[in-house]
C-alpha cells in the first residue's frame, strides 16, 4: 500500500518545493512508494482525509493559512514543518517588525508607479504577524533549511519510507 503524501505551500517563496522537485531520480523511486494526494503541483481543490505524511512550507500569514493548517493537522498522521519559514517564521516573519497597514501602504501605494491602491477584493487579510506552524498545531518533525537541501529531503523521506522517524529512529506506521 502506497503512502498518501501531501505538500502544502503557506506563506513562503516556494523554494522548499523547488528543492523537493530537485530530487531528480529519487522522484522516480518516490513515485513508486507514494500517492501524491495534495500539492501545489497537483490539481486538487480540497485537502483530503487520511493523509499519511504532509510537508508544510511557509509561515502562517493569514486566516486562510490558519484554516487549512487546522484541516491538515486533523487529517494527517505525520506533519512536517518543511523549511525555515514553517519552522521559525524566517523570511516571511521579517515583516513582523512593521505594522501590517504601514507595510501594505508602503508596498502598494508609496511604491507604486501609478494608480497605487491596496488590493482587497478576494484576498485574505494578512495576520498581524507571520508565525511558524508549530505556534498553532502539533508538528511531528521539523526539517529546517532555507530551503532544505535536496539530499537532506531525500534522506528524510527515505528514512520515513523505511519506517524510521529520523530524530528518534522510532518506527512510523502508515496505512
Amino acid at each position: 500500500m502506497k503512502i498518501r503524501l501531501a505538500t502544502v505551500w503557506l506563506g513562503g517563496c516556494a523554494g522548499c518545493h523547488m528543492s523537493f522537485l530537485d530530487l531528480d531520480e529519487f522522484l522516480i523511486d518516490l513515485a513508486d512508494a507514494v500517492d501524491l494526494v495534495y500539492s501545489p503541483v497537483v490539481d486538487v481543490k480540497d485537502y483530503p482525509e487520511n493523509v499519511d505524511l504532509c510537508l508544510i512550507e511557509g509561515a502562517v500569514c493569514n486566516e486562510d493559512n490558519l484554516e487549512i493548517l487546522h484541516k491538515i493537522r486533523a487529517r494527517t498522521k505525520v506533519l512536517v514543518s518543511f523549511g525555515d519559514c514553517a519552522v521559525t517564521g524566517n523570511v516571511a516573519g521579517l515583516r513582523n517588525v512593521i505594522p501590517v497597514n504601514k507595510l501594505l501602504q508602503r508596498i502598494y501605494v508609496d511604491g507604486a508607479d501609478a494608480n497605487g491602491c491596496i488590493p482587497h477584493d478576494g484576498l485574505p487579510q494578512l495576520s498581524k504577524l507571520a508565525r511558524p506552524a508549530q505556534d498553532f498545531v502539533k508538528i511531528d518533525v521539523c526539517l529546517p533549511g532555507c530551503p532544505p537541501q535536496n539530499k537532506v529531503i531525500a534522506g528524510f523521506l527515505n528514512n520515513l519510507l523505511e519506517g524510521r522517524k529520523p530524530e528518534t529512529n522510532q518506527k512510523i506506521k502508515f496505512g
